[in-house]
């Protein structure tokens, strides 16, 4: 009987060893590895209330969607079916994507990532949009708390999003925009400063362009048969699952001034601020030429107005925009 019992004894400490030393483990892993760069949780919470919330946005709001653009969240999708595409530099001089919608709304966007202080910025000029973002620095939350806008993430309205399948987190977290507006708010809630039209005079042959990030490049190329600038980003063809090649109408290169913020990722890379409030110089391609322009945005509620070299107001292509923030040397 005492055998049987010293037996039973030194098998249950060796199952309470072994138990210990997975769970340290498991814990170091979590630790070394942080989700979505420890601005959002690992999974989508699962919401207690499983009935689906009625959309609620502010009339002539547009919704605005920060994107993945890394090679692993490619090809992207819904970005096609927005009005307006923002690329902007984050940390460790990587890219990330800001698409505003307001004629029409895509079943699906994604995937969805984190959101920047300059984002808060540059949606000032819209009248409360709504912002879809996968989460934010810990510091920085309260300031999106403050912000006029319309702040949805997973932690507030976890039956808009969901996780794809085929993908890794966090590049797999994509957005229902019908669960956040009912309807798509229509043109008028661009209130981007941009005007649209035949093209101005002048300008000068343009078939190709690229813009460089410390590691990230994003190239545009004319093509007449689509009518529009092939998109390329880190020389690979830009795609989307739902739309096929991108080929945007008009590119803007908006030169800024991009300084550090005092927020950081969780290696201590600072997080960079794009400053969208000022003016300075642009590019502007359409139509298969480039125009030298100058951009004005006096305060953060206004919206950008681009200029020809002789102030006259250049126009753009109708249909889908991308704006790329550059540095400016000056």
């Amino acid at each position: 009987m005492r055998h049987g019992a010293r037996t039973r004894r030194a098998a249950l400490t060796a199952a309470l060893i072994a138990a210990t030393a997975a769970a340290s483990l498991t814990a170091g892993c979590t630790r070394q590895r942080p989700a979505d760069d420890a601005r959002a949780p690992a999974r989508t919470p699962t919401p207690r209330v499983t009935v689906t919330p009625t959309p609620t946005p502010v009339a002539g709001s547009p919704l605005a969607v920060k994107i993945d653009n890394v090679s692993a969240a490619r090809p992207q999708t819904g970005l096609g079916a927005a009005d307006v595409v923002y690329a902007e530099q984050v940390e460790g001089g990587l890219s990330r994507l800001m698409a505003v919608y307001a004629t029409r709304l895509p079943k699906s966007v994604g995937p969805v990532r984190s959101a920047r202080e300059s984002d808060l910025e540059l949606l000032r000029q819209f009248h409360e949009p709504t912002l879809a973002y996968s989460g934010a620095q810990r510091k920085l939350l309260p300031l999106i708390g403050r912000a006029p806008l319309r702040a949805e993430s997973p932690d507030d309205t976890a039956s808009a999003y969901y996780r794809g399948a085929g993908r890794a987190a966090p590049h797999n977290l994509y957005l229902r925009p019908a669960r956040l507006l009912s309807s798509a708010p229509g043109r008028t809630a661009l209130t981007t400063g941009f005007r649209y039209g035949p093209a101005p005079s002048g300008g000068s042959p343009a078939t190709a362009r690229t813009v460089r990030y410390p590691a990230a490049r994003f190239a545009f190329t004319w093509s007449g048969a689509r009518g529009g600038w092939l998109v390329a980003m880190d020389g690979t063809p830009a795609t989307t699952t739902d739309g096929g090649r991108l080929a945007p109408p008009t590119v803007v290169v908006q030169y800024v001034r991009v300084r550090s913020s005092k927020y950081h990722d969780v290696l201590g890379n600072h997080t960079p601020y794009t400053e969208t409030v000022g003016s300075g110089r642009a590019e502007v391609l359409r139509d298969g030429r480039s125009y030298a322009a100058r951009w004005s945005r006096p305060g953060a509620t206004d919206g950008t107005e681009f200029t020809t070299a002789d102030g006259g107001p250049l126009n753009f292509a109708d249909g889908q925009v991308w704006v790329v923030f550059a540095p400016s040397s000056g």
